[in-house]
């Protein structure tokens, strides 16, 4: 497949989701989920062809669609149609519940959730670099964790022309990564912090407002590495069918509403000038370059907020690595942006519905 093949497959439009005849989405009222809608509402998907699920709590509330209202149905077997597909934006109890309630049926199930993301068998997909993984499917396709996704679209196009030998990679994510509570929580602690009231915490286990902080998953005991940093590993390696990849990640929560950030070193395993890094990078779809040295103008979550493309920028030599005669390197640093709720998500997810859509239709 081609890069342009890959960028006629992922377009989203009404048309591209036609071949489902239902499109569920699982999680609709929480920050995925929400992104999920606004997703199909701009590629002009008709209501009708909508079911939104909710937890128990909002079932029965109604949510804005363009001019329509759609009214949250709670998850239930009768849902999950032949032809149809579900986009599951919960957790992972609730993708297992949603297998479950799928099973004897064609419909196809893509889930954001970490359940099934290691299973084998399961394609764990960004289209823009393993699309062809999705032929031959089961009927469930894994979304990966948002830092992998962000990760490999912007490595992508170094491995498919250099090879990586090594990846590590430094990690400043938004609180959009623990959901919509989360993001309320950062809101209200800034607030309080600049009346210089208390900033206990409830959702993480530190002060989120003016301050940084370890990923609050749990961390190995033997170890010492987290949840978010093993699946950065585990599922980079699936991705890229490289079992062997060496990658060393360290996750750290940032007082961020929503886009990722990720400082990257790489080792290429055939060495390369800047301009052909550069210019691989420019020419990958998904990915836009913002490189200005003299105006000191890089990717920041700010310019990545809601764009469904990853920024990258900062492209160097690492300065401890050995340069070649011919002013080649092996070892590059770059800055990665993304929006962590579009294509760290929702983005991804949709377009592996528009990918499994076309392939469907092919066959």
């Amino acid at each position: 497949m081609t890069p342009t093949d890959r960028r006629d497959n992922l377009l989203i439009t009404s048309a591209a989701l036609r071949p489902f005849k239902r499109i569920v989405v699982v999680g609709a009222t929480g920050a995925v989920g929400n992104e999920v809608l606004s997703i199909l509402q701009h590629a002009a998907v008709p209501a009708t062809s909508l079911v939104v699920v909710g937890s128990e709590r909002s079932v029965g509330s109604m949510l804005s669609y363009g001019d329509s209202r759609l009214e949250v149905t709670a998850l239930r077997q009768d849902l999950f149609v032949d032809g149809g597909v579900a986009i599951v934006c919960a957790d992972a109890a609730t993708a297992l519940a949603a297998r479950q309630l799928a099973q004897g049926t064609d419909c196809l199930l893509i889930d954001n959730s970490s359940a099934f993301r290691l299973e084998a068998g399961v394609p764990l997909c960004v289209p823009e670099v393993n699309g062809a993984t999705l032929r031959g499917h089961r009927g469930l396709i894994a979304n990966p964790n948002c830092s992998t996704i962000l990760l490999v679209m912007a490595l992508e196009p170094l491995r498919a022309a250099f090879g990586i030998e090594e990846i590590v990679v430094s990690t400043y994510q938004a609180v959009s990564g623990k959901g919509l509570a989360a993001m309320e929580e950062l809101r209200e602690q800034t607030a309080r912090a600049l009346r210089g009231e208390d900033l206990s915490p409830r959702l993480f286990h530190e002060p989120c407002a003016f301050n940084l902080f370890s990923h609050d998953s749990d961390v190995g005991l033997d170890t010492g590495v987290n949840g978010e940093e093993q699946k950065i590993i585990d599922e980079t390696r699936k991705i890229w069918d490289a079992p062997s990849l060496r990658v060393s990640p360290t996750c750290i929560r940032v007082p961020v509403l929503r886009a990722h950030t990720e400082s990257v070193r790489v080792t290429l395993r055939r060495a390369a000038s800047e301009a052909e890094l550069r210019r691989a990078l420019q020419l990958a779809p998904g990915l836009i370059v913002i490189d200005d040295r003299k105006n000191n103008a890089f990717p920041t979550p700010l310019k990545a907020a809601f764009r469904d493309e990853v920024l990258v920028g900062r492209i160097r030599r690492d300065p401890a690595a050995e340069v070649q005669q011919d002013g080649t390197s092996r070892t590059f640093a770059l800055l990665i942006c993304g929006d962590q709720l579009r294509k760290g998500a929702a983005t991804n997810a949709v377009q592996i519905a528009v990918l499994a859509a076309r392939l469907r239709q092919s066959r």
